[in-house]
């Protein structure tokens, strides 16, 4: 039986102040290898082909053809930059000491990697956005209150 580390065990507050060293500074996770990521799938690192494909389409006239390897260029191209930004966003979130990442911490990782012209039109499409969800969320509450089916 080969022995295991002890667990890492969160420390307790004894309230004299002190942190024992070992607890200041999370363990960094391990590096994800170059075998790991072969491991994965195609399809389960890039964007499904079929919404690449559709908003390919919506952007070029009717008439006009896009080729299979022309999809396939930019499924990979959209999914990196995707996993780029991502990855931007969850190293603040990470320091930051929060799990969740969100549209804030999006916008600041385009600043952060150079997409300041595209952060600024982001943010105005995010502000629209969590407006039209707080109207809905309005809507929905007062829509409640006047339905008398809800009461049933």
């Amino acid at each position: 039986m080969s022995e295991l580390p002890p667990p890492n065990i969160a420390p307790q507050n004894d309230g004299s102040g002190v942190v024992p060293e070992a607890a200041r500074e999370a363990p960094e996770p391990a590096p994800i290898t170059e075998q790991e990521v072969g491991e994965y799938r195609e399809q389960d690192r890039y964007l499904p082909i079929a919404n690449v494909s559709r908003i390919m389409k919506a952007a070029v006239p009717p008439t006009a053809k896009i080729s299979k390897e022309a999809k396939e260029c930019v499924q990979e191209c959209v999914s990196e930059f995707i996993s780029f930004i991502t990855s931007e966003s969850a190293e603040k979130c990470q320091m930051e000491k929060r799990k969740t990442i969100g549209g804030e911490d999006i916008l600041y990782a385009m600043v952060t990697l150079g997409f300041d012209m595209y952060a600024e039109t982001l943010k105005i499409h995010l502000a629209k956005l969590r407006q039209h969800q707080s109207t809905a969320a309005s809507n929905a509450k007062s829509g409640e209150a006047l339905d008398p089916q809800a009461e049933e």
